[in-house]
């Protein structure tokens, strides 16, 4: 190499890479928002198709904790909050089993009724002294339960005139009865019935609304000497005349009778929360029409808990009214 020559002298471009844009941290963030997205709309789903009754379980059941849930008792548990099965298509089934549970205890507790109706025919065939009693006596299988009604006639009546003691023959056959009611686990109602005659004897206003309860309260008497527990009979009512059998006429001695009904388990239930855990609702005075009547439309709805939907419901409620 020579001396004084010129010295040559090389660069080299390099192409830069071009970058990823942070890499694939963005499909992280994307499946984030999109579970969200997915758990909003379950959520969302799930509020439309559950009751007003059930959301309000479920918000308390977060609002409470679950060891203070379990200790106290509350009307609501993790045991008794609806969750989705299946994924969701079956929200109530355990409604629905309850039903069902009782549709069947509905059904086993028909054909018991059923049975003593035959059993309560048979003594009215079998004993002697109360084969010409039949007429007087209808036993019939209802909606209520079992019915057996005591009927007054002209020839034979079961009590005395505008009076409240029974007669003998109305006194043995509450005797016959009284065993075969106390062998049942259902419950009795015992209603008394009289004519649209006006009643003239006794004291002043005493008229045939006294004289059926009298007549009823009578005939509990006569079971419970007979052998009735007293705590089968669940209620003793006077109907005097308001209940007239169909087809004939209100002031015919066949109207003046005793009905006896052995109740059905969920009959018993029914007359139970009528008169002692029915809802009440308190209405104020200075509310206007429309609040009141909204009130006892929908009472669950006022829990004090949600005033912001309470009051959108009122006013789509009165609108609709306008």
């Amino acid at each position: 190499m020579k001396k004084n020559s010129p010295t040559t002298i090389l660069i080299k471009w390099r192409k830069a890479q071009n970058s990823s844009h942070h890499g694939g941290s963005w499909k992280i963030a994307y499946a984030d928002f999109m579970t969200a997205m997915m758990a909003f709309f379950l959520v969302m789903w799930l509020l439309s198709t559950s009751t007003p009754q059930q959301r309000e379980q479920i918000a308390d059941y977060f609002r409470m904790p679950i060891k203070d849930n379990l200790n106290k008792n509350q009307k609501t548990n993790i045991h008794s909050i609806p969750m989705p099965e299946n994924g969701g298509s079956t929200i109530q089934t355990e409604h629905a089993n309850q039903r069902k549970e009782q549709e069947l205890a509905h059904q086993k507790d028909i054909r018991r009724l059923n049975k003593t109706r035959y059993h309560l025919q048979q003594i009215l065939k079998n004993d002697p002294r109360l084969r010409d009693f039949q007429r007087n006596m209808h036993i019939t299988l209802v909606h209520e339960g079992l019915r057996i009604e005591i009927v007054d006639s002209k020839k034979r009546p079961m009590f005395t005139t505008g009076g409240k003691e029974i007669a003998p023959y109305m006194r043995y056959i509450m005797r016959i009865i009284a065993p075969v009611l106390n062998e049942l686990p259902n419950r009795i109602s015992l209603a008394g019935h009289t004519d649209n005659q006006p009643y003239i004897n006794g004291e002043r206003g005493y008229g045939n609304w006294e004289l059926s309860a009298d007549r009823a309260n009578a005939s509990r008497r006569e079971l419970v000497e007979g052998g009735l527990m007293s705590d089968k009979i669940l209620r003793v009512i006077g109907m005097a005349n308001t209940m007239a059998t169909k087809h004939k006429h209100s002031h015919y001695a066949s109207q003046r009778r005793i009905s006896i009904v052995i109740l059905t388990q969920k009959q018993e239930a029914a007359i139970k929360k009528e008169n002692s855990e029915s809802h009440s609702e308190f209405i104020e005075t200075n509310d206007d029409p429309a609040s009141q009547l909204w009130k006892l439309a929908a009472p669950q709805a006022f829990t004090g808990k949600n005033e912001f939907q309470l009051k959108s419901n009122l006013n789509n409620f009165t609108k609709k009214n306008e």
